[in-house]
């Protein structure tokens, strides 16, 4: 096929997906992209990366994903991206009130675990809080009452806010362009006909009528289905609540180098920020979405302060993580409260793929779904290799574009995750709701 690598190329979206694809790009010779972010800033607040940390996890179901997530793994143990990995491990557990599918989800992972040849050396099995204490050093003066799972060594977290301004910071070196703020803000893709097929010439900002490209790669996470509409209920906007308790320096210190440590039926905990000192929580819940009445897609509220706020019943369940774990802390005040916007799909497999009836002419890079971050090192490579493929098309079926009337409008029911999915009216403040 013909030499792209001066074809002019815009990537929407300065989040995870979008940054690996601009590296991966710059890095393979590309010499005309253009990252277009509408936030002022990157790591943009539009970002689900946009945050302290996410786990970094290997343990699948499904070992496809497994063996992405080992590939991955040793990615983030390159220099670029080695200051941003903390292979601390990864406690997961459930309490003794766990529900059924959190205990027989928990089996499966263990299951999935002790599978794999690379990961089988890493695993303790927890029987108990005494098991567990016993297991992981730095929890020894931790309660766990009753929790039963296992240990992985091998897994971790990765500072995600601070790998994404790292790999910012390396596509300029590169010499990607970036547009910010209403120069970057993409209202629209634009369209010519060409016998009968939609081509994308390029797109129009808020500050500019049309700046042309080539290929238009599609990288906005929740707010996908603003620009390809198309994308129909196959994707929608998804949020998961985090808050955050400040600790001090010494309460910090003494907390530095714990695994994520994670109660299926409550909710996760990190390790301490180390410049911060906040330590983050996480529910574990359905999640929540937006459904526009008209289109019956879910979206992401249109005024970001909307999302700050952590619903009643996700705080009960990190104040009993907390109780169950750091018992001292689990009445102090949550700060940094908010709803973490996500592309999720009904299969939890990512989209990469051209949108049909564009002749190549505008890629899709979404579909998250709680779990992507942990590929952003490596993200970027599979764009590349559908970009460059001689039949430009994509050869992992389950990362092709699917129906845009499949699933259930973000309603699925999803095998590893534990409660209902809620609209987001249910439990916005009344003065917050749109």
């Amino acid at each position: 096929m013909p030499d792209q690598r001066n074809k002019t190329i815009f990537i929407i979206g300065g989040g995870a997906f979008g940054l690996s694809t601009a590296l991966y790009l710059a890095e393979a010779g590309y010499q005309d992209v253009t990252v277009l972010e509408r936030d002022l800033q990157i790591p943009p607040r539009y970002s689900a990366a946009n945050d302290l940390n996410k786990i970094v996890r290997a343990e699948y179901e499904d070992s496809f994903y497994t063996e992405l997530t080992l590939k991955a793994i040793d990615a983030w143990k390159t220099p670029l991206f080695a200051p941003h990995f903390h292979q601390t491990g990864f406690l997961h557990c459930v309490s003794p009130a766990a529900s059924t599918k959190a205990v027989q989800t928990l089996e499966r992972f263990r299951q999935a675990a002790m599978s794999s040849e690379h990961l089988r050396p890493h695993v303790v099995p927890i029987e108990n809080g005494e098991c567990a204490r016993a297991a992981v050093a730095s929890l020894r003066d931790c309660l766990m009452p009753g929790w039963r799972g296992y240990f992985n060594r091998y897994d971790g977290y990765a500072h995600s806010a601070d790998a994404l301004a790292c790999v910012y910071k390396k596509i300029r070196e590169l010499g990607v362009k970036v547009l910010l703020g209403p120069d970057g803000h993409v209202e629209e893709i634009v369209y010519r006909t060409v016998k009968g097929t939609r081509v994308a010439t390029g797109v129009r900002t808020a500050s500019t009528e049309h700046l042309p490209a080539e290929l238009v790669i599609v990288a906005a996470g929740a707010y996908a289905s603003t620009l390809v509409p198309r994308i129909g209920r196959q994707i929608v906007a998804k949020s998961w609540s985090i808050a955050h308790v400040q600790l001090t320096e010494t309460e910090a210190a003494a907390l530095a180098g714990i695994p994520v440590t994670y109660a299926r039926d409550f909710g996760f905990l990190f390790e301490p920020d180390r410049k911060t000192k906040l330590l983050k929580l996480c529910p574990m819940g359905g999640g929540y979405i937006n459904t526009n009445p008209t289109t019956g897609v879910s979206v992401p509220p249109t005024n970001l302060g909307c999302s700050n706020f952590m619903p009643p019943e996700d705080e009960r369940k990190v104040r009993q993580l907390l109780a169950d774990v750091f018992p001292a802390l689990a009445n102090r005040p949550l700060v940094k409260k908010q709803l973490c916007w996500f592309a999720d799909s009904s299969d939890s497999d990512f989209v990469i793929d051209y949108v049909p009836d564009t002749s190549s002419s505008v890629m899709i890079l979404s579909g998250d779904s709680g779990h992507g971050f942990k590929m952003f090192p490596i993200f970027g490579s599979w764009v590349l290799d559908l970009l460059e493929s001689d039949s430009q098309t994509q050869t992992i079926g389950r990362w092709k574009w699917k129906s845009e009337s499949g699933g259930a409008g973000g309603k699925d029911d999803i095998s590893w995750r534990v409660g209902d999915v809620r609209e987001f009216e249910e439990v916005a403040p009344i003065k917050e709701r749109l």
